[in-house]
């Protein structure tokens, strides 16, 4: 049974690891729409707020590149989801291992 499990656990990650390959161009952070005027909402650019190195920073984004700024930031966050799914297979596949050579 164990030894199934880790199989399938490795089966797991190999697919983790072929959706990585095909994420494409990524940005971290958050794509905003603000207003030079928020009250009367007028004047809207958009801007991109993210942390890189613990420093926080903030692009300005021009409108014809909003739409490629979106993908990057969805590409990243599915990113950071597969991530994490990759490091708590590794975790649960490292115990597994750990269990099967001590009998």
């Amino acid at each position: 049974m164990t030894q199934r499990t880790l199989a399938q656990i490795e089966r797991q990650i190999e697919k983790i690891k072929a959706k990585m390959n095909g994420i494409g161009e990524m940005r971290p952070g958050t794509l905003t729409q603000q207003f030079k005027d928020p009250q009367n909402q007028i004047g809207p650019y958009y801007q991109l707020s993210y942390t890189l190195d613990m420093k926080s920073r903030t692009d300005y984004v021009s409108n014809d590149a909003v739409a490629d700024v979106r993908r990057q930031v969805a590409n990243y966050k599915r990113f950071k989801d597969l991530c994490a799914k990759w490091v708590a297979l590794g975790i649960e596949h490292s115990k597994l291992k750990i269990k099967l050579k001590k009998g």
